[in-house]
């Protein structure tokens, strides 16, 4: 049985949940603000969560005959979820993660089609576990934000999301 495209789907969600942890991570540790510790308490379940799953995603590497990437660079190159700086104020750490995450959620749905395709049951059941934790977290992220994304962008005649109100 050929695992060629399982194997480069589970290198890829690997390496995009790897990103997506560190993102996370960094944007618990740096928010500020009047609503820190809202922010700070589910940036810390998000990044807690992506980090559990860094071991299971490795291990199921391992079963298919492939290793682990085995420096950070390998895994910045084959993850889509872009490595550049996490920074910026509350609302902007908090879009970054959403967008990690809705990147992470692609690489999972990729990762459940070719598990599907060869039959890799355990698989399959790991990627629909993560595609509805993850959606659960976008939701939070998305109702926490809830600023329209021209305002973050400054593509908005609003000069701030304060002039919305």
């Amino acid at each position: 049985m050929d695992l060629t495209e399982l194997i480069n789907a589970l290198d890829a969600t690997f390496s995009a949940n790897f990103v997506c942890y560190y993102k996370s991570h960094v944007a618990h540790v740096n928010t500020k603000g009047r609503n820190f510790y809202q922010d700070h308490k589910l940036l810390k379940k998000i990044y807690e969560y992506l980090q559990e799953q860094i071991d299971p995603l490795a291990e199921k590497l391992r079963t298919c005959g492939a290793m682990m990437p085995n420096a950070l660079s390998v895994v910045c190159e084959k993850s889509s979820v872009e490595d550049k700086a996490v920074e910026g104020s509350s609302i902007m750490l908090l879009q970054t993660v959403l967008e990690a995450v809705l990147e992470l959620m692609d690489c999972y749905h990729i990762l459940r089609k070719e598990a599907d395709a060869v039959e890799y049951t355990d698989i399959s059941n790991m990627s629909d576990d993560a595609i509805g934790k993850l959606a659960k977290y976008k939701w939070q992220l998305e109702a926490t934000i809830d600023i329209p994304l021209e305002v973050i962008e400054g593509k908005s005649k609003a000069k701030s999301p304060f002039e919305l109100f």
